[in-house]
Formats: C-alpha cells, structure tokens, sequence
C-alpha cells in the first residue's frame, strides 16, 4: 500500500483528536483537505497533486464556513447563576474577619463565605457588593453599616 495514503490517514486522524480536544473550530478544515489528499493519493496521484488538494480543499471549507463559525462563536453566552450574583448586594450574616478566616453573606436566596476585599472587618448586619468570586468564596466591599439585629 502507498505510504501516503498512511500519511494522510494519520493527518486525518491528528486533525480530527485536535479538534475535539479543542474548543473552538481549528483543525476542522484540515480534516477534509487531508481526506481529499487521501483520495489524490489513492487515485495514485503524485505527492504534489495530493498536496495542492489538501491546499486547496482545506481554504475552501475555511472560506465557506468560517462566516457561520464566527457568527456561532460570538453570541452573548448567558450567565450562570455565578455571574449573576458579582455586583450584587449582600447582608453580612456573621462577622467577616478575613485574619479568623471567617465570614459569611446572604444573598440571592443563599448563604456564601465572604472575606473582606480590603482586609477590613466587617461587622454581621453590614450590607456589602460583591466584587468577584475566588473558589467558594465572596470578595466583598463594604457599603454602609446597618445596626444589627440582637
């Protein structure tokens, strides 16, 4: 059997396990100019041959759908439940002291750790906004004091 039908086998197949470990759209095009490359080259055409159908098939799968890939790819994705929260204001449930690496929020129907974005400690009954998620926990900000309730 001709060696190049196995080398253009193995492109097939190299391209393919790329673009399925991948997230976006990147070796899909080579997978059909190498399986017209493998159709040159069983047609016994010379390596050349094969090698300009691969060029030539693999630009024109990109021509034709990059437009529509694009157009996939960047759509607004929705935001988890996560995004939704960053921003939001929260109530201090238990004193957030980040050195005792204590602390808890309320928001959104939830309870969460929290831990001071400055360092500060902030007192139950606070009212804070979220700046960002680190793991499992709030970085909070604080807003105002709001006496707590004994």
């Amino acid at each position: 059997m001709n060696l190049m039908i196995w080398v253009w086998l193995g492109a097939v197949v190299v391209f393919g396990v790329v673009e399925l470990l991948t997230e976006g759209m990147v070796s899909v095009w080579f997978v059909a100019g190498s399986l017209a490359g493998l159709a040159a080259s069983m047609l016994g055409a010379p390596e050349s041959t094969q090698v300009l159908a691969f060029a030539i098939v693999s630009a024109a799968a990109l021509a034709a759908s990059r437009p529509l890939v694009r157009k996939i790819m960047n759509k607004p994705g929705v935001p988890a439940n996560l995004d939704r929260i960053v921003g939001a204001v929260a109530r201090v449930t238990e004193s957030i002291d980040n050195e005792r690496a204590s602390g808890a929020v309320y928001v959104d129907g939830k309870t969460w750790s929290a831990r001071s974005a400055e360092g500060d400690v902030i007192p139950a009954g606070a009212r804070v906004k979220i700046q960002r998620i680190e793991g499992v926990k709030l970085l909070v900000h604080l807003m105002e004091h709001v006496e707590a309730v004994k």
